[in-house]
């Protein structure tokens, strides 16, 4: 399993996303350490990245809350919508549970 996290050092929710990630990651019985850590530091890399918004998590290439149509990439923060309806800075810890998870199965 291919664990990404790319971040954009101007955001500042990612330090409490990449800690909710090795938390699941732990809660799954998987190693923290396994997860790929890329800054994006220009328009330019978040447009070939392919970069919604800082925090985004790629579990094997998939976005584990995929952009809608049409979302510019770009370096900007990302606003997640929880599972209860509000929104967020870092996406539901439940969402990157799933993922995680379906990739589990799909191994």
């Amino acid at each position: 399993m291919r664990v990404e996290f790319l971040w954009w050092d101007g955001c500042p929710s990612h330090p409490e996303a990449l800690a909710e990630l090795r938390d699941v990651l732990r809660s799954e019985d998987l190693d923290p350490d396994l997860i790929e850590r890329r800054e994006i530091e220009t328009d330019e890399e978040a447009a070939r990245e392919r970069f919604p918004g800082s925090p985004t998590i790629l579990i094997d290439g998939r976005d584990v809350v995929p952009p809608n149509d049409g979302e510019p990439f770009s370096l900007t923060c990302r606003v997640y919508r929880l599972r209860d309806g509000r929104y967020s800075a870092i996406p539901d810890p439940d969402d990157v549970r799933a993922a995680v998870r379906q990739a589990k199965e799909n191994q």
